[in-house]
């Protein structure tokens, strides 16, 4: 049976042009369009589809506005298309926060070197989507969280409050010793939020740098990391080239270059890179690329983390870390959004350990001091 998908887009043309090719897999169906977000909440509600794509410029009812009803009353994976301009970066991480689980820009052009590859990852993406059980936020007001997901962070507004909580809460004692130099983090689809609940819960004293890969377009992390910036004790910044890594610093690498840390530990610089440096992989910026850096610099001495998202990229850089002694850890299949990155370290027997996303930072500072 094929997966059942809703399409809401103002424009006729561009509505047509998703159908045909989410049709051209035989594994997805589509079984309704929307002109608008007043349009696609009664649509949800009665053809119960499997996934949404939303635009997010749209009459009558926005794109992010009917995100967060649809979370609230029928919720649905949702996948946003956005424009790749500073403007289109921010409703973007407005539309995560409000419960839609993943984005991809209008333009094709923009996510893949021909159209064969662009149509095969928007069928993916939007297949890696379907099946994933939501729920709404009458369950999950309990907890804390947000509407698209029982172990993800609390809504924008929120954000704040909850962070200085929890940091006040941590026993944090940063003159204690850690014989560990860097935390490195990668991830992909589910991502934002899954960083942001990370983050959120470590402490402004924090004593070692934070390396952070995100599969995002070049004009989304720089808004990414100012917004993380915003919500967290820790300082988080989209990382300069030549810059030193300082503890309690976050350095999220730029969207549509490469990052790598070189030198050596406690004097280590960030370098970026145009993609053609490193030719042999898809990813810009590529998890790997950057993992396997920090263990030409730090050795064991890295905590590396994978998180939800897509594909596999990020295995091979932890390989390389975990023969140099680093520890590996991978987010759990239940709190991921796609459960791909973390599976594929984990399957290989590296990944020591896997965690709900809930419980992430915690483990993470717990570990950092022991």
């Amino acid at each position: 049976m094929a997966y059942r998908i809703l399409i809401v887009d103002d424009s006729t043309f561009f509505r047509r042009r998703i159908k045909q090719i989410l049709e051209d897999d035989a594994e997805l169906e589509v079984v309704g369009e929307a002109k608008n977000g007043q349009e696609a909440l009664t649509l949800v509600a009665s053809l119960k589809p499997d996934v949404v794509t939303m635009d997010i410029e749209m009459p009558v009812m926005d794109g992010i506005t009917a995100v967060k009803r649809i979370m609230a009353s029928n919720p649905v994976p949702i996948i946003m298309f956005s424009s790749l301009t500073q403007e289109g970066a921010q409703a973007t991480l407005n539309a995560l926060d409000a419960g839609a689980l993943d984005f991809l820009p209008k333009k094709f052009e923009d996510i893949a070197l021909n159209r064969k590859e662009a149509i095969l990852l928007l069928q993916n993406r939007v297949k890696a989507l379907c099946g994933r059980k939501l729920f709404g936020t009458s369950s999950l007001s309990r907890t804390g969280s947000n509407a698209f997901r029982s172990t993800t962070s609390p809504p924008i507004k929120n954000v704040n409050r909850v962070a200085s909580t929890l940091v006040k809460k941590t026993k944090f004692d940063a003159s204690a010793s850690s014989h560990y130099a860097c935390l490195a983090i990668g991830t992909s689809t589910g991502g934002p939020v899954a960083l942001q609940k990370i983050l959120t819960e470590l402490p402004s004293n924090f004593p070692i740098p934070v390396v952070l890969v995100q599969h995002m377009p070049g004009t989304f992390t720089q808004a990414f990391a100012k917004r993380l910036h915003e919500l967290c004790a820790v300082t988080v910044k989209e990382a300069v080239h030549g810059e030193r890594l300082t503890p309690g610093v976050c350095y999220l690498a730029p969207g549509g270059k490469q990052m790598t840390i070189e030198g050596r530990a406690g004097n280590a610089t960030v370098t970026i890179s145009e993609p053609e440096r490193f030719p042999d992989t898809a990813y810009k910026p590529s998890v790997d690329v950057t993992f396997d850096s920090v263990a030409q610099v730090y050795a064991g001495n890295v905590l590396a983390v994978i998180l939800t998202g897509m594909g596999a990229d990020g295995r091979e850089g932890c390989k390389t870390l975990k023969a140099k002694g680093a520890k590996i850890w991978a987010q759990d299949e239940q709190s991921s959004v796609v459960y791909g990155m973390p599976q594929a370290v984990t399957v290989a027997n590296i990944s020591e350990a896997n965690y709900d996303i809930a419980h992430m930072a915690s483990h993470i500072i717990s570990e950092i001091l022991d």
